[in-house]
C-alpha cells in the first residue's frame, strides 16, 4: 500500500542539487521539467524575475555580474578568510562584505539588492522543493539535506536557516558520503561486518567517510574532507591555462572581459567532462573578445598535469581517515566513489593505486547516491516503516574538535574529532590567578592547537567563585551534544554549586529570518506573476496564429472552389449541346470534387483550434 508522503531528501551540491522520495517502497529521484535527475545549484537575478536551475545556469555568459553560484563556498562562511578571499577572485557576481559575513550584490528588477548566503541558498532549496511538489502532487514540509563532511557548526545551522526561509522543516544535516553509504548498504544488502570507505569529490568540495556497516547498521568511524577542493578548481586551472595561451597568441587579456571569461569557463568545464572519456577536448568560441575567434585543444595528458598538485592531495583526506580510524588500507573492505568530479580518470587511478590497486566500487550512481541515501533517512526520521528500512541506524561523529580556549591561547578539546554522537564529556578545570572570583569559558570548534585558528562558537562568564589560590576551585565544564548535533556547554563551580551555560545556535537572528521569508514569498509570488503573464500571452499567440492558419486554409479551399467552378464553367460554354446523361454526369462528378470541399468550409472551423 502506498504512503501519502511529504518528506524528501535533497543533496544540496555545489554545482549540481538532486531530490528523491520514498514512494511505492522504494525511492524515486525526482526529474525536474527539463527532464533531468540533477539540476545545476544556480540563481540569476534579472529585470523581471528570479530564475533557478537550469535557466539561470544558461545567463551566465549573459548575466555574469547578477548569476550566482558556488553556494558551499558562499555560506556560513567568514569574509575575511584567506580561503574566502581567494574564491572571490573567480567569480563574475559581486560580493560584499556585511558585519563580517559575505553578501551577494546583484541588481533585481532594475535596483540594486543584497542577498545573504542563506536567501541564494534557499532559493535553490525552494527549487528542488517546487519539482518534488510537482511530481508529488501535494506540498513537501519535511527534509533532510546533505552537506559537505567538513562544514562546522556555523554552516550547518546556515543550511538549516536556508530551509527555514524556503519553507522546510530541516530534520537533520547528513554528511553526503554518510548519505551516499545509506544507498550503498541498501543496494547491496550487505551481509556482516564491512568496512566501507566512501570518497565525494563534487563541485567544490572534497569529503571522505569510513564506515563500518553491519546488518543495516551504519557507524561513521572518521572523517575528512577540504571544503576548497572540487570541479569547480580544476576548471580554473584550465580557465588560466586559456588565458595565456589566448594572450601568447594575440596579446590581448582575457580577464579584462567578465563576459569572455564566463564564456571561457563554459567551454572549459565541457572540455573537462569530455576527456573523463576523450584522450583529447576541443575548445571553439566565435567571436570570443575583441571579434577574436579561440580555437584550441587540450590533451588529458595535459589537463592532468595542470591539475597534478590538487590531484594528489586528494589523498590527504583518505590517508587522515585510515589514520584517525586506525584501520590499514587492507582492512577496507569497499570504496565508493560518487560526485562528478570522481568520474576523472586519474582521480580512479590515484586511490586504486593508493589502495594496492584494489577495485573501485561503481554499483551506485554517483551523482544520485546522497540524495538517495537523504530521502531514506527521511523517510526514516518521520516515522514511516519499511521492512527495507526497519534495522537501518545511522551513527555519526563530530567531524571538528570542541573545547575551550586556554590561558595561552590553546584550545582544550573536550570532544575531539570523531567522536560518536550524541556524546557528553566533562572536564575539571580551574582558575589562573590568586583569588580569581568569575571565569570565561570561551567555546570553539576546530582541529587547530590554537584557538584562533579555530571557529569560535561563543561565551559565557561563571561568576561567585569564592577567594582561593589559583588552581584550587573545581569548575565542572560539561560539553553536551544532541543527535543532531546541537552543542550545550555547562560549567559548575563544585564548592558553590553556582552554575552557567550556553546552547550554541548561531545562524540568523529570527527577525532576519522572518524578514526573508516574507521575501521569499515574493520573490515566489513575482514569478508565478511572470509565468502566468508568459501562459497567457503564449495562449493568445497561439490562437492568433491558428487564426490565421484558418484563414490561409479557408482561402485555400476557396481557391480551389473557384478553379472547379470555372472548370465546369468552361465546359458548360463548350459544350452547349450535350445530352442529358452528360449534364447529369458532369453534376456528379462536380459534387463529388466541391462537397468535401464544401464540408471542409462551413463544418470543422473549430478543427484547427484542436489540434487537428
Amino acid at each position: 500500500m502506498d504512503i501519502e508522503v511529504n518528506t524528501v531528501g535533497i543533496d544540496l551540491g555545489t554545482t549540481y542539487s538532486c531530490v528523491g522520495v520514498w514512494k511505492n517502497d522504494r525511492i524515486e529521484i525526482i526529474s525536474n521539467e527539463q527532464g533531468n535527475r540533477t539540476t545545476p545549484s544556480y540563481v540569476s537575478f534579472t529585470d523581471t524575475e528570479i530564475l533557478v536551475g537550469e535557466v539561470a545556469k544558461n545567463q551566465v555568459a549573459t548575466n555574469p555580474y547578477n548569476t550566482v553560484f558556488d553556494v558551499h563556498r558562499l555560506i556560513g562562511r567568514n569574509f575575511y578568510d584567506s580561503d574566502f578571499q581567494n574564491d572571490m577572485k573567480y567569480w563574475p557576481f559581486r560580493v560584499i562584505e556585511n558585519n563580517g559575513k559575505p553578501y551577494v550584490r546583484a541588481r533585481y528588477k532594475g535596483e540594486k539588492k543584497d542577498f545573504s548566503p542563506e536567501e541564494i541558498t534557499s532559493l535553490i532549496l525552494l527549487k528542488m522543493k517546487d519539482i518534488a511538489e510537482d511530481f508529488l502532487g501535494t506540498s513537501v514540509r519535511d527534509v533532510v539535506i546533505t552537506v559537505p563532511t567538513y562544514f562546522n557548526r556555523f554552516q550547518r545551522k546556515a543550511i538549516e536557516d536556508a530551509g527555514l526561509i524556503a519553507g522546510l522543516h530541516v530534520l537533520q544535516t547528513i554528511n553526503s558520503p554518510s548519505a551516499a553509504a545509506i544507498a550503498y548498504g541498501l543496494d547491496r544488502r550487505i551481509v556482516g561486518l564491512r568496512n566501507v570507505l566512501v570518497f565525494d569529490l563534487g563541485g567544490g568540495t572534497c569529503s571522505v567517510s569510513l564506515l563500518a556497516i553491519e546488518e543495516g547498521i551504519l557507524e561513521e568511524i572518521a572523517v575528512a574532507g577540504n571544503i576548497h577542493h572540487g570541479g569547480e578548481d580544476f576548471d580554473n586551472r584550465l580557465v588560466n591555462h586559456f588565458v595565456q595561451e589566448f594572450k601568447s597568441k594575440f596579446n590581448r587579456d582575457l580577464t579584462s572581459n567578465i563576459r569572455a571569461l564566463c564564456r571561457l569557463r563554459e567551454q572549459c568545464e565541457r572540455a573537462k567532462r569530455i576527456l573523463s572519456a576523450s584522450s583529447q577536448a576541443f575548445i571553439e568560441i566565435d567571436s570570443l573578445f575583441e571579434n577574436i575567434d579561440f580555437r584550441t585543444s587540450i590533451t588529458r595528458t595535459r589537463f592532468e598535469e595542470l591539475n597534478q598538485d590538487l590531484f594528489q592531495s586528494i589523498i590527504e583526506p583518505i590517508d587522515r581517515v585510515l589514520r584517525d580510524s586506525d584501520i590499514y588500507k587492507s582492512n577496507v573492505d569497499e570504496i565508493v566513489l560518487i560526485g562528478g568530479s570522481t568520474r576523472i580518470p586519474k582521480i580512479q587511478r590515484m586511490i586504486s593505486e593508493f589502495f594496492n590497486g584494489k577495485e573501485l566500487s561503481r554499483s551506485i550512481n554517483s551523482d544520485e547516491a546522497a540524495a538517495y541515501g537523504a530521502a531514506v533517512r527521511a523517510f526514516h526520521l518521520t516515522g514511516n516503516f519499511s521492512e527495507k528500512i526497519q534495522d537501518l541506524c545511522l551513527i555519526e561523529v563530530s567531524s571538528l574538535s570542541l573545547g575551550i580556549e586556554t590561558l595561552n591561547g590553546d584550545m582544550l578539546p573536550f570532544i575531539k574529532r570523531n567522536t560518536s554522537m550524541p556524546t557528553k564529556k566533562l572536564k575539571i578545570i580551574s582558575t589562573d590567578f590568586n583569588n580569581q572570583s568569575s571565569i570565561s569559558i570561551q567555546v570553539y570548534e576546530g582541529n587547530n592547537t590554537r584557538s584562533i585558528e579555530n571557529n569560535f562558537l561563543g561565551e559565557f562568564e561563571l561568576t561567585g567563585i569564592r577567594p582561593a589560590p589559583k588552581g584550587v576551585p573545581q569548575i565542572a565544564v560539561t560539553f553536551d551534544i544532541d543527535l543532531n548535533g546541537k552543542l550545550k556547554v555547562s560549567a559548575v563551580d563544585k564548592t558553590t554549586g553556582r552554575m552557567n551555560e550556553i546552547t550554541i545556535i548561531g545562524g540568523l537572528l529570527k527577525g532576519e529570518i522572518e524578514r526573508m521569508i516574507t521575501e521569499t514569498e515574493k520573490y515566489r509570488e513575482d514569478r508565478e506573476e511572470v509565468m502566468q503573464k508568459a501562459q497567457a500571452r503564449n495562449a493568445l499567440e497561439s490562437y492568433t496564429y491558428d487564426l490565421r492558419n484558418v484563414i490561409q486554409y479557408i482561402e485555400n479551399l476557396k481557391n480551389e472552389l473557384e478553379n472547379v467552378a470555372q472548370d465546369s464553367i468552361t465546359w458548360l460554354d463548350e459544350n452547349q449541346e450535350s445530352g442529358k446523361e452528360e449534364y447529369e454526369f458532369k453534376l456528379n462528378s462536380l459534387e463529388e470534387i466541391a462537397n468535401p470541399i464544401l464540408k471542409k468550409l462551413y463544418g470543422n472551423y473549430s478543427d484547427f483550434f484542436n489540434g487537428t
